[in-house]
């Protein structure tokens, strides 16, 4: 039988501020974004670089930790699985959103200097 793996590992900055909510069940959900820079190909160091953002999802008790200890700026390592949902908008078209369903965050730093001026991107 073959195997398979769905596992992402990013180490990055709290782009966006978490934000904590419910499940009608009451389960805690915390989402935040973080951003990794990236250097641009053909360019020197110093040069232009682009950014990578990822959605990320906590439920549970790691969505209380993650509210609690992560602000926005912060250097993370975060671990967990990828996962794409489905579902239509207002004007009935199919919309997708794939994030990183969180598994293990620790901080790595409080970030001061790592986090990018950018603003976080539209949904």
């Amino acid at each position: 039988m073959a195997r398979s793996l769905n596992k992402a590992i990013i180490i990055g900055t709290v782009g966006r501020e978490p934000e904590m909510r419910f499940t009608p069940g009451g389960q805690p959900v915390t989402v935040f974004s973080v951003v990794i820079p990236q250097a641009v190909e053909g360019v020197p160091d110093g040069g232009s670089q682009q950014e990578e953002w990822f959605n990320v999802v906590a439920r549970g008790g790691l969505a209380e930790m993650c509210k609690q200890r992560l602000s926005q700026g912060q250097l993370i390592y975060l671990e967990g699985q990828l996962q794409t949902r489905c579902w239509q908008d207002r004007d009935g078209e199919r919309c997708f959103r794939t994030e990183i369903a969180a598994s293990e965050v620790m901080v790595l730093g409080d970030g001061a200097g790592d986090c990018p001026e950018a603003a976080a991107p539209e949904d």
